[in-house]
């Protein structure tokens, strides 16, 4: 199939087009760059051997979307581009609702208007709120503690109720938990730009010297060790989660939680990374950050039984592929 991937160049995003291109997938990437680098493309092709096409475009852009939708033959849609940062999403709830609402809503118009029927979302377990652990893909959904999970549920509703008088839409709604790790070949990882706001990037850049320490966001919630709990997951694990579901959705909205099932505390994932890569890494504990919850684990029983899907990879090779990645990334100065 010819899959557009939107956002490709990103952590994630990047990950599933080296596993699309492996599958002998055709690939077209529109990005805006803001969270990555163009490079990635080049990347890709070292470890796949073929290039996927590249377009540096902004989703929420219409008439550059329909140029690209009626340039080439479609046949399925993995939707990643989008703000992504808890915190920043608190601070600047306004960019993230039009960016993210925005570029859903170009995006599926634009597969109706061109017959694209295979539409996979980049969703959250931020959708989830203050939901009792482990998440399932049946609760309700309760308000979140931020503007991007609220977006994230938003745009789910959009998918799913464009669906209901479309019913010759396939919709795959992936809620996936904490991505870390990187590809094996230490050539594509998470490189954010500034200080990283997730946890694994900025263990990895404490690591490397870049930042002098870990800050640990609160150490009284009610978890193992009073520090945040959430379910890891190999990017590569969730890059396969992503195949799996472009691969097989039938009509209909179909929703998955993508994660290992098995909650992990910020602590325990630095006591890992410590001993996996013989380091040490100094933190602190610092106030909670806003927006931020306990615990967040998944069932993930439902990937398993419809997709045939299952995290393959534990916590010791996700930090030990983050740790390669860091090692031959220039990080930007701070």
């Amino acid at each position: 199939m010819v899959i557009l991937v939107t956002g490709g160049t990103g952590y994630i995003g990047s990950h599933t087009c080296v596993e699309l291109l492996n599958s002998n997938h055709e690939v077209i990437i529109v990005d805006n760059l803001v969270n990555s680098k163009r490079e990635t493309v080049d990347r890709i092709e070292k470890i796949t051997g073929k290039r996927p096409l590249f377009y540096e475009a902004d989703v929420t852009d219409e008439q550059l979307m329909d140029l690209v939708f009626s340039t080439h033959r479609i046949d399925g849609v993995i939707h990643f581009a989008g703000l992504k940062a808890v915190g920043e999403s608190v601070e600047q709830p306004l960019a993230y609702y039009q960016n993210n609402l925005l570029s859903t809503m170009v995006l599926l118009k634009t597969c109706l208007k061109y017959g694209v029927h295979r539409f996979v979302f980049s969703s959250s377990a931020t959708v989830y709120g203050e939901n009792q652990v482990p998440f399932v893909e049946t609760m309700d959904l309760l308000p979140t503690t931020n503007p991007y999970g609220e977006t994230k549920v938003m745009c789910e509703r959009i998918l799913t109720d464009t669906a209901k008088v479309n019913p010759q839409l396939s919709v795959a709604l992936l809620r996936y938990f904490n991505p870390v790790g990187a590809h094996a070949s230490g050539l594509i990882g998470e490189a954010p730009q500034g200080i990283p706001n997730n946890l694994m990037p900025y263990i990895t850049q404490v690591a490397k010297g870049t930042l002098k320490q870990l800050q640990v966001f609160g150490n009284d919630y009610p978890t193992v060790d009073g520090t945040g709990v959430r379910d890891y997951i190999h990017v590569v694990d969730l890059a396969e989660g992503h195949m799996a579901a472009i691969d097989q959705i039938t009509p209909g909205v179909h929703i998955y939680n993508l994660g290992t099932g098995q909650g992990t505390s910020v602590l325990q994932l630095v006591n890992a990374f410590q001993e996996a890569n013989q380091l040490t890494i100094p933190y602190e504990i610092v106030e909670r950050r806003a927006g931020d919850i306990a615990e967040c684990y998944a069932d993930v029983s439902k990937a398993h039984k419809e997709l045939g899907w299952v995290a393959k990879r534990g916590i010791v090779e996700m930090c030990k592929d983050a740790w390669r990645f860091e090692q031959n990334h220039e990080t930007e100065p701070l």
